[in-house]
Formats: C-alpha cells, sequence, structure tokens
C-alpha cells in the first residue's frame, strides 16, 4: 500500500470544501470535470430503462447493445475497424488503465508514460511492482511528448507504453507523425500501446488521430475512452476499452474478479450517448474554446506567469517559476488566502515543478473572479 499513489484533486477538493463550510468562498479550478449538465435525452434513457427493470446483472464486458454502439463509434471516428468482441465497458474508465497494467506489467517490468501526466499511471505502475519510465513533455512545443526521448528508451524490458492526448494536465497533443513514429517503435519490440483518449471529442484546432490507426497498431493499441468528459457524465462512472479480441477477454475476466459488470440502465443510456444527437458535445466545445481563450489571456498578464495554449481538454498548465514560489506553495497560498482551488503541478510527477493547472471547466464568470484574485495574490 505503501507505494500506491493518489490522485490529487480530490485532497485539494476535500480542504476547499472545509474552507466552505467554514463560511470562505471557493472557486474550483481543481477537479476536471465538465460543469455542464448531462444531455437531457441520455438522463431520459437511463430512467426509461430504470422502469424497464434494466436493474440487474449484465456480461462483464458489457451489454450487446453498447459493446456494438461503441465499436461502430471507434470505426467511424478513429478510422480503425473495430467489433464488439474488442470492447470491454467498465465502470469509469480508470479500471481499464488498471486492469490493462495489472494484466500485462510484471515485477520488474519497465513502463513508459508522459510526465508530467495523470498520476494514476505512475501510482499503477509502482503498486504492482513495475518500474514507471517517464517521458517528458516539451513545454517549448506546447506540451507535446518528446517523441525522440520516447523512442530512445523503448528496449527488451518495456512491457507497456501508455500515451495520453489530448493531455491533461497540459492539453497537448501527439501529431500524426508522432504517433507513426511511437507505433514504429512499439511494432519493432512488440509492447503494447495503452491510449489514454478520453479527451478525444474535446480539440479546439484540429481532429483527433489515433494511434490505434497507425501502421503496425491492429494486435498492440488498447485505446481507452468513456463518456465522463464528452457527455458530461462523470458521476455516472462509464468507460470503456477497445483492444485485441483476447486481450479483452482477459481485461473482462479482471473486471469479473473486480466489479463484477457495469451497471445496466448506465449503458442503456450510454447508448443513446453515442447514437442520439450530438449537438450538445460541439455546443460545450465551442464554449470551452472561448473560455480558453479568456484563462490563457488573463494568466499571461499576471506578472510572472506565462502560459502555453491548450490544444485540447479543459486545462491550462501555467509556467509559475519567474513568481519565485514553489509549484505547490504557490498553490497552497491562493486556496487559502485567495479562495482559488487549483494543483500544483508536482501533482503530476517530477517534471510539473514550475506550474499550476487550473480547470476552466467552470463559468466564465467565476474564471473572471479566479483571474482576480490570483493577481491579487501574487501581487500583480
Amino acid at each position: 500500500m505503501a507505494r500506491l499513489g493518489t490522485e490529487t484533486a480530490f485532497e485539494v477538493l476535500v480542504r476547499a470544501r472545509a474552507l466552505e463550510a467554514q463560511g470562505r468562498n471557493v472557486v474550483h479550478l481543481e477537479i476536471g470535470e465538465p460543469d455542464f449538465d448531462t444531455p437531457a435525452h441520455i438522463t431520459e434513457a437511463a430512467i426509461e430503462a430504470l422502469r424497464g427493470g434494466a436493474t440487474h446483472y449484465g456480461p462483464s464486458a458489457g451489454i450487446p447493445e453498447l459493446r456494438e454502439a461503441v465499436a461502430q463509434d471507434s470505426t467511424r471516428r478513429r478510422g480503425v475497424r473495430a467489433t464488439p468482441e474488442m470492447v470491454v465497458v467498465t465502470p469509469g474508465a480508470k479500471p481499464i488503465m488498471f486492469f490493462v497494467i495489472l494484466a500485462l506489467v510484471d515485477e520488474g517490468d519497465e513502463v513508459l508514460y508522459p510526465n508530467p501526466g495523470f498520476p494514476i499511471y505512475e501510482s499503477m505502475i509502482r503498486y504492482i511492482g513495475g518500474i514507471p519510465v517517464p517521458v517528458r513533455l516539451l513545454e517549448e512545443k506546447a506540451f507535446t511528448l518528446d517523441v525522440g526521448q520516447l523512442c530512445d528508451r523503448v528496449g527488451p524490458k518495456t512491457r507497456l507504453i501508455i500515451l495520453n492526448y489530448p493531455h491533461n494536465p497540459t492539453g497537448g497533443v501527439i501529431p500524426e507523425s508522432g504517433l507513426r513514429a511511437i507505433a514504429e517503435v512499439a511494432a519493432k519490440y512488440h509492447v503494447p500501446v495503452l491510449s489514454d483518449e478520453i479527451y478525444s471529442r474535446i480539440l479546439y484546432d484540429s481532429e483527433h488521430k489515433s494511434i490505434a490507426a497507425m501502421p503496425g497498431m491492429e494486435s498492440l493499441a488498447i485505446v481507452l475512452d468513456g463518456f465522463s468528459k464528452t457527455y458530461a457524465m462523470t458521476g455516472w462512472r462509464l468507460g470503456y476499452g477497445i483492444m485485441p479480441a483476447p486481450m479483452a477477454q482477459v481485461v473482462a475476466k479482471l473486471q469479473t474478479n473486480a466489479t463484477s459488470c457495469t451497471a445496466t440502465f448506465s449503458q442503456l443510456a450510454a447508448v443513446q450517448a453515442l447514437r442520439g444527437d450530438q449537438s450538445s458535445v460541439d455546443a460545450m466545445v465551442t464554449e470551452f474554446r472561448r473560455r480558453r481563450d479568456a484563462i490563457v489571456t488573463g494568466l499571461r498578464a499576471i506578472p510572472g506567469f506565462s502560459c502555453a495554449r491548450p490544444k485540447g481538454a479543459f486545462y491550462v498548465f501555467p509556467n509559475i517559476a519567474r513568481t519565485g514560489y514553489g509549484a505547490k506553495a504557490l498553490a497552497d497560498k491562493l486556496l487559502d488566502q485567495g479562495g482559488v482551488a487549483c494543483l500544483s503541478g508536482t501533482a503530476f510527477g517530477e517534471f510539473g515543478e514550475g506550474h499550476l493547472r487550473f480547470s476552466y471547466a467552470n463559468s466564465m464568470e467565476n474564471i473572471e473572479e479566479a483571474l482576480r484574485r490570483i493577481k491579487t495574490v501574487v501581487g500583480g
């Protein structure tokens, strides 16, 4: 248990709620969840499913209707054929990370992962005795993964490569040329790639490209995706993985042992999410783009801050090195003195020092208020 990490966003949320209980006003820019409601047609589908009696166990890999819908959606969006046999539906997307790492990594095996990056990658690698091998994201290149460094670090002990794009916490992406280079080295060493594409629908300047569609990846790509971010369904706990069918059988077996299955009525709602009206997704992304531009402009105007413009997701990762504060010290000060909840860059790994993460999945009014408070705290 001493090797198991955590997700700091939830710890900061608890601290922020404690301050609010004391009467303090806090602007929440720490939690990575859309502030929109789940679209009504999805909620109605869940209600109809509940009234129809969809309250019983289902198959460990997911109900056939949703696996078929996921396969069709992925085939259309990623340009690579997927079948229902390749799909495993899980309660949230994190179990895909957990199960895949459990299935593929033994003690002493190396796993490459982005740093700064989602903290659960490193946590799970360490927990089962694997060796985490961080691959740095390059701030000077808008937080694109250092593909050359990644390729150089793949070797005989590498058992898994983890990618995430659009990226949490930076909003960076990996260009198609980088994906092709990663696919080439993965195929050379026959290393599976877990591609976390949970933000694939939240892109501002380009269309999503999946490593699953790159040459040589048919037997190696494992795609992680879900409904939390795209459809504002974080509390529904609904994710999925798409992978070679033999791997899907292994992951489904792990799910049988861990959670049995995913709630049936929520899966029926997810079918409606994928096959129903998509206008809410487009509207949400349009609003996130507006907020992105506002928070980037506002942060760049604060003394000591610089800020890359994210290309996807709903986070900014400003550099605060010139303020003279360490990342955690400034994050704590912003919460305690300014009432702005954010995350230290070090919550995402050693290369996150000198940065903060703000989620702009909040109203424009609250973002503007947060910017005013940040400027006051740092003495602008």
